[in-house]
């Protein structure tokens, strides 16, 4: 059955009424219904014309039954993984010969069980596109805005920043998300391929705890500062390009026997120092960082020593979380 944009539908399941907003394939549309966005496969939803002249027909004195009938249960669809997502659906548009992707609706998924604020804004060429700040609730989804196709393969900055509304003990989360062009080609292929709707990137899988405030009594090492290896020490003695560097103490050391918590970080960070100069002296344009995903310490610690490298482009997790992806500046 053939729907255009503004039609008024209703579901088959429920019998709630609304309207196409907009298409995703030629399975799938977009409707809106009570305010609320969400795609569905067009053989669920029909024309409400034949039920409104049906149901006048049928109009007659209401009889209140002696008992209420079971409300059948809705199939839902299944929830992402416990964490905060943004969500990317690609809306299509009839071209001459094909649909084309027109443009990209952008959504903030929380599927926390508490509430969080967030600041967001998207970045192109250094211009501001889209900026915006709130409070999402448990298990909400917030529509953002819309970004066209042309746009998206300019890789802008999906810039971010999380809170805990509620846990004051808990660590603010940040960072930026870049799409590169081929892995967007590759998200939309892989949509049409399962026909689905959307694809999600996970900022972060939960909020950390504030470090304690350091006791007298104990001995807290500081932060590690980053250190600088001067091209005139390696010339002599320099290893091979290494584009990817595995940051687990066994790889790096026979035994971590007598070394403490604080010493092995020490060391990984370190070595992962080390290797990024290697890599600037070959002049590399990337390597991947693996620091496995574990209670996300060593992750935290890498995130922050990279974003305080000048000569890093930007980075990205990548083997479900297991490792960074390092793209070096030109």
């Amino acid at each position: 059955m053939k729907f255009s944009i503004g039609d008024r539908i209703i579901l088959k399941r429920t019998g709630e009424e609304g309207s196409v907003t907009a298409f995703i394939n030629e399975q799938m549309l977009e409707v809106e219904v009570n305010g609320t966005h969400f795609p569905v496969y067009a053989d669920e939803i029909d024309h409400p014309y034949l039920d409104w002249f049906t149901n006048k027909k049928k109009e007659k004195k209401k009889i209140v039954p002696e008992q209420l009938p079971v409300e059948k249960e809705k199939l839902r669809p299944p929830r992402l993984a416990k964490g905060i997502y943004l969500s990317f659906l690609p809306v299509f548009k009839m071209d001459e010969f094909e649909d084309v992707v027109d443009y990209v609706k952008v959504h903030l998924l929380n599927e926390l069980p508490v509430p969080i604020r967030f600041d967001y804004d998207v970045k192109l060429n250094e211009q501001t596109l889209f900026k915006h700040d709130g409070t999402l609730h448990a298990f909400g989804h917030l529509y953002l805005h819309n970004i066209a196709f042309a746009d998206m393969s300019a890789q802008p900055r999906f810039n971010w920043r999380l809170i805990d509304a509620v846990n004051k003990e808990m660590k603010t989360e940040d960072g930026v998300l870049r799409i590169r062009p081929q892995k967007l080609f590759a998200h939309i292929t892989e949509l049409l391929r399962k026909n689905e709707a959307s694809f999600s990137y996970l900022l972060i899988e939960d909020f950390e705890e504030r470090k304690q405030e350091p006791q007298p009594e104990k001995y807290i090492p500081s932060p590690p500062k980053p250190k600088t290896i001067s091209l005139q020490s390696l010339s002599g003695h320099l290893e091979g390009p290494r584009y990817e560097i595995d940051l687990h103490i066994e790889k790096l050391v026979p035994s971590r026997r007598g070394m403490s918590n604080a010493e092995i970080l020490q060391l990984q960070l370190d070595t992962l120092q080390k290797y990024l100069q290697l890599a600037l002296v070959h002049r590399q344009n990337k390597m991947v960082v693996v620091h496995g995903k574990g209670d996300g310490v060593l992750r935290n610690a890498v995130h922050n020593l990279l974003r305080r490298n000048k000569e890093i482009e930007y980075y990205e997790l990548v083997h479900h979380g297991g490792a960074t992806e390092v793209f070096f500046k030109r």
